[in-house]
């Protein structure tokens, strides 16, 4: 199969573009548009100063790491690093305390591995769509290691109790 994508156009009133670093500079352009910057003119000066950190403790419970462990999905592609989430699953009472142990070393010391970072984005057709030369039949998947997975899940569930018990959610 070809890897390149075929020739399509921003709307149906605009010719299709066949050239890659154009179509890729499109797609860029699309699905990850420059962001500006936050203007907090609005708000109170003292209500910024005012503001404290929360206090969030850096340790993991097995228990909460066995259960997203668990949550993730069957039947999905492989992660950044080729494990499949039902190996995971199949693996994870023999390996789940050492994953504990070295993502609190992760949190404790704020290093984390480059190669944990990484993950690799593709673009895939949107199933049913009609005309295939439109960029909105089109949609970005992000394949990233299997660990990070677990582990942003874990930051997201701390975040959101955090945010919960000091009534900052609206």
């Amino acid at each position: 199969m070809d890897p390149h994508l075929l020739d399509f156009r921003r709307s149906i009133k605009d010719p299709l573009i066949g050239n890659n670093i154009i179509k890729a500079n499109i797609f860029a352009v699309k699905f990850f548009p420059k962001t500006g910057i936050a203007d907090f003119n609005d708000m109170a000066i003292e209500a910024i100063r005012d503001q404290t950190a929360l206090d969030i403790s850096p340790s993991i419970l097995i228990e909460e790491i066995s259960k997203l462990i668990r949550s993730l999905l069957n039947g999905k592609a492989l992660g950044l690093n080729g494990i499949l989430n039902e190996v995971f699953k199949a693996v994870a009472l023999v390996i789940v305390k050492d994953l504990v142990e070295t993502a609190s070393c992760y949190f404790t010391s704020g290093i984390i591995l480059k190669r944990l970072k990484e993950s690799i984005i593709v673009v895939l057709r949107k199933e049913g769509k009609k005309d295939y030369s439109l960029l909105s039949s089109y949609r970005l998947i992000a394949f990233k290691n299997t660990l990070v997975k677990v582990l942003e899940k874990h930051v997201v569930n701390i975040m959101f109790k955090a945010a919960e018990e000091h009534r900052l959610l609206l």
